[in-house]
């Protein structure tokens, strides 16, 4: 079969925690947790709450957690508290997409890792669900800007699971549709049969393919290995009906956060921190909230598929 390893050799450049290490070798499920969202995605003390918070979900439901930085310049595969709380709080944590991880480990630096390069990271040392908020993708007007995020290239390459509640609704979502299917990366509508939108459980575009349990989703993952088709999958699970924010009262709100964005020409990987700050800024809190009850969602979800993933490659 040429479904990935589970338990790989140690990375000499790669620093693994006691726990998580224990857990590879012993076939116990593992899910990958970014830390962007934690120095980038939210304010402090929300984020350091919500990081301990996510990680504790994820024992509970049966898996180790395995938040991945750059700390030092050392790229780490789980944190401690007190590591959590650096990047919750210290001024200079550099956003850190696979392009970044050279510059930062060579400066020994700290960086929080993008969902890219959370999944290369990830897949170097053998984990192959990975839990985030939401997916990067095609930005509005790319078709000028050339904006698509790195994430989208990741998931064509790098053969990890992303648990996700859709794309980042601040982007073009048809646009990022064709690129995932240009890359022949599966998108899974988790329990829905339209493609969820971050705040939104509704996008208008359907999902292109739909599971309805944590075991469909672990055969996908098997039989996309087994068949020698390298890359990702995307999960798109959406967030929870009493916790979204319907997509007709968001659209207005990224649409105001999108002209302040222009009106102060910010662009680039400072884009999607500024729309998301701003976003909260003009709900008075609603979005965060929206994006704290979507992660703790995900998280649930992520652990389920790690513990049937990893039943799937002990029964083989």
């Amino acid at each position: 079969m040429n479904r990935p390893m589970t338990r790989p050799m140690p990375h000499p450049m790669v620093s693994v925690t006691d726990e998580v290490a224990q857990a590879l070798a012993d076939g116990t499920p593992v899910v990958a947790l970014e830390s962007t969202i934690i120095s980038h995605g939210m304010p402090y003390p929300q984020n350091v709450a919500m990081a301990v918070e996510v990680e504790g979900i994820v024992r509970e439901h049966g898996a180790v957690p395995a938040t991945v930085a750059v700390l030092d310049g050392r790229p780490r595969i789980g944190l401690a508290p007190d590591d959590l709380e650096l990047l919750a709080s210290h001024p200079d944590v550099t956003k850190v997409s696979v392009r970044d991880l050279p510059f930062v480990v060579a400066r020994g630096t700290h960086g929080a890792t993008t969902v890219a390069a959370t999944m290369r990271l990830a897949a170097i040392a053998g984990i192959h669900t990975f839990v985030t908020g939401g997916l990067g993708g095609v930005h509005r007007g790319a078709q000028q800007t050339f904006d698509v995020s790195a994430d989208l290239t990741e998931l064509g390459t790098t053969d990890v699971a992303v648990v996700c509640a859709g794309v980042k609704s601040i982007l073009d979502i048809g646009l990022t549709h064709e690129t995932l299917e240009t890359l022949g990366v599966p998108v899974l509508g988790y329990g829905t049969d339209e493609f969820p939108s971050f705040f939104s459980r509704s996008s208008g575009h359907p999902a292109p393919m739909r599971v309805d349990t944590p075991a469909e989703i672990a055969a996908v993952m098997a039989a996309k290995w087994d068949l020698g088709i390298r890359g990702g999958l995307v999960v798109a699970n959406p967030i929870p009906a009493e916790d979204e924010i319907p997509a007709g009262e968001i659209g207005a709100i990224i649409d105001r956060a999108l002209a302040d964005m222009d009106a102060l020409g910010i662009h680039g990987k400072d884009a999607t921190p500024y729309l998301l700050g701003r976003i909260v800024e003009i709900t008075d809190g609603a979005s965060l909230t929206a994006n704290i009850a979507l992660v703790r969602n995900n998280a649930r979800l992520g652990a389920a598929i790690a513990r049937e993933y990893a039943a799937r490659a002990a029964a083989s």
